[in-house]
Formats: C-alpha cells, structure tokens, sequence
C-alpha cells in the first residue's frame, strides 16, 4: 500500500515538474519574443538606437539587465510584461547615464571628430562630426563617450572630439550669433593675420560661436573655449548664410563639384575624405539639409522616381542607389549611391570623387555601376524618411 502511495507521489511531483518546466518554457518563448517585438517596433536600427536588453532567470521571476536611450520602449516593455502575468524586476539602465552629472550632451571641438563603432581608436571609423555640431553623451567608458548626432547615428568619440555640456550650456550656445565654413579647407589663426600662428584646422560646414569682426576677420570661440580668427573671405555668418541656402538641382551640383576628386574614405562625412554615402550627406548638409548616414537609410528617404534604368526622369540632384537586387533567397542590399548631375552622368565617392555615365557610348561609362542599378529617389522637396530641413529644424540655433 505504501509503495503504491509513494509512487503515486512520485508521478504526481514528476507531473507537476513537467508543468512546471513547460510554463516556465512558455513563459520564457513569450518573453523572448516580446522583447524581439519590442526591438522591431523601437529599435530596428542598431545605428540609430539602442536597445540591448538581456532577461536572466531567478526564483523570483525574470530580471532585465542591458541598456537602452528609448524610455518609451521600456514603459512599454514593462506594461506587456504585466498584461502577460510574467514577474519581473526591471534593473534596465536608461540613458542617458547619471555618472554624466547633467553633461547630457555637448559640441564637437575639432574640424572633424572621428567617430567608431567601439571606444577604441582601433575600431572601425564608422561616421564623422564635425566642428559645432551638437551631440546626445548617453555614457563613457574611459575616455570615450557614446554620442547621438543630429542625425541619430550612435558611436563613440574621444574625449578630444567633444566638449560635455548641460542643457543650459548649449542653449546659451545655440542663441550665440555663428559662423559658418565655407571655404573647403583652411585655417583659423591666433591673430587677424594669415602669416600668424595657426589654431587649428577648419572645413566646410564647421559652425564656431562669432565674438568679434573686424574688416578682413572674425573673432571666434570654440566650444573648449579657444579663441581665433577666421578669414572673412572663406566664412559667412550663419544667420545670412541659413537664410539664403535653398537646395536646388543647380546648387546641389556645384556643390558636388567642388568635391571632385576627394579621395575615398570609409566612414567619412568631411572634406577631409568621403565614403559614397558621406559623399551625399556632405553635399546635402552643405546646402541646407541634413539625411540620413548610410546609404541604406538614404534609400528610404524620398519620392521614388525610377527603378527601371529609365534615366530620361531624373533631374540633377536625385540620388542613384546601387546593389544587389532582390532574389527568391535573398533580400536587396544597398551598397553604394551617387547623385544625378544631368547629361547621363552622376556624381559619386568610388577610390575618389569623379563623374560617371550611364551612356554606353561615354569614355567614363560606369558598367559595373549600372549593372547593380536599383533605383532613384529624389529628396528635393520632399518629407518621406528622415530629412531634416536646416532652416526649418534649429539644430545650431534656437
């Protein structure tokens, strides 16, 4: 009889193990995919946001650990966790990290600052910022900091590329009367004199807070409080030039122009050297606007104008994406994008800035170009995708 109750026990906790581990498995399938479905809807791109969140198991429920700059995501997370009656404890870090004390964000310091996918200089370039620019500081680690740039794209600089401020700080620094760089490439100077000591470096697009001017120079500040002078000649202020930049066909193609023959730069957004895509953005930001990095996020910007090598469309201006089509066993990739200039031809970064056509008759034909030819999109004008229209978003004024 004992044996009999004994073994009834035993297939009844074997029973209730069972059930146990298959809700306990059902309830960490459920979990995993919440949090899948909760980076699909806020985080699809690792670039622009992140969301890096981790559940550990304990004898009290789940614990979330990881990090994330996107509280709606969390207070989403939170609110399904409990429609599904799933116990946890939410030890999730939301950026930006309190150890910044208030420095949540800042303006890079230099002409151009080197931004990479890890703290480290040995980590691939994987954009660039320039001199002015304001940035989100999310954490540091050493001497690094993660950063957001006004086109959200997230890496890390060095302490010498940035100066942390709080929010205050870069009010008063957006409200300050600015400069602008127009010139491709030049100096700032320790004196109003060209033959005097040079400060620092300075390319297109570089933005410095204006103290002073006199005749031929300007007096400015850099955000690490430096002080020099400009040469009147290669800068506007900003205010005048903002007014009059209008991106169009024609002034997009001068732009791009005065590139030619930039050497070719994985990770560059700068005069100093350009990937295909930074290519594009500098020739944007240089006349007003501001798109997205990569040419994979480019793409998704703009009105689609063509995608069947029907060039007689296009107009000066519409970026020409390039890659690998779509197949029953794989997905389109885009993997380079030039700009249309007219007359067959289009504009872009491969080894260097130069112009290609697709005439076949043309002594500069791009065949392998054409042949991965996806599509053509115009920003011009439009509001599809992230495009950001400098004189309608403050982004260095207020």
């Amino acid at each position: 009889m004992r044996k009999n109750i004994f073994r009834l026990f035993s297939i009844f906790i074997i029973l209730l193990t069972i059930i146990a581990c298959k809700n306990e498995i059902r309830e960490k399938n459920e979990l995993v995919d919440l949090l899948t479905e909760i980076k699909l809807n806020f985080a699809p791109d690792k670039r622009v946001a992140l969301f890096d969140i981790n559940a550990i198991k304990s004898t009290k429920g789940y614990i979330l650990t990881g990090e994330t700059n996107l509280p709606e995501a969390i207070i989403t997370l939170n609110e399904k966790l409990k429609e599904k009656n799933i116990t946890f404890t939410d030890s999730i870090k939301l950026l930006p990290s309190k150890n910044l004390n208030g420095k949540t964000v800042g303006l890079v310091t230099i002409s151009v600052a080197n931004l990479r996918s890890n703290p480290k200089h040995s980590a691939e370039l994987a954009t660039q910022a320039l001199l002015g620019t304001p940035v989100n500081i999310y954490k540091k680690d050493g001497s690094w900091s993660l950063i957001q740039t006004p086109d959200k794209y997230l890496a890390w600089v060095d302490s010498g590329g940035v100066e942390p401020m709080t929010l205050a700080e870069l009010a008063t620094w957006k409200s300050s009367n600015k400069i602008i760089y127009t010139a491709i490439y030049g100096s700032t100077y320790s004196n109003p004199d060209i033959t005097s000591q040079v400060v620092s470096d300075v390319v297109a697009g570089d933005i410095l807070e204006l103290l002073d001017e006199d005749d031929e120079f300007y007096k400015v500040k850099y955000p690490d409080t430096r002080e020099a002078y400009i040469n009147k000649k290669d800068a506007e202020l900003y205010s005048d030039w903002l007014l009059k930049t209008n991106a169009t066909q024609e002034t997009l193609v001068a732009t791009s122009k005065k590139l030619m023959g930039l050497p070719y730069l994985w990770g560059g957004t700068s005069t100093k050297g350009v990937d295909c895509s930074g290519f594009t953005k500098t020739v944007y930001f240089l006349n007003g606007m501001v798109i997205p990095r990569d040419a994979s996020q480019q793409v998704h910007t703009g009105e689609q104008i063509d995608d069947t090598k029907d060039f007689d469309k296009l107009v000066p201006g519409d970026l020409l994406f390039f890659g690998r089509q779509a197949t029953d066993s794989s997905t389109e990739k885009v993997i380079h994008v030039g700009m249309w200039i007219g007359n067959n031809e289009f504009i872009h970064s491969s080894g260097q800035v130069k112009i290609s056509s697709v005439d076949k008759e043309a002594p500069n034909f791009d065949e392998y170009n054409l042949n991965r030819y996806l599509r053509s999109k115009r920003l011009l004008k439009s509001n599809n995708g992230d495009l950001l229209n400098l004189t309608k978003t403050p982004i260095f004024n207020n």
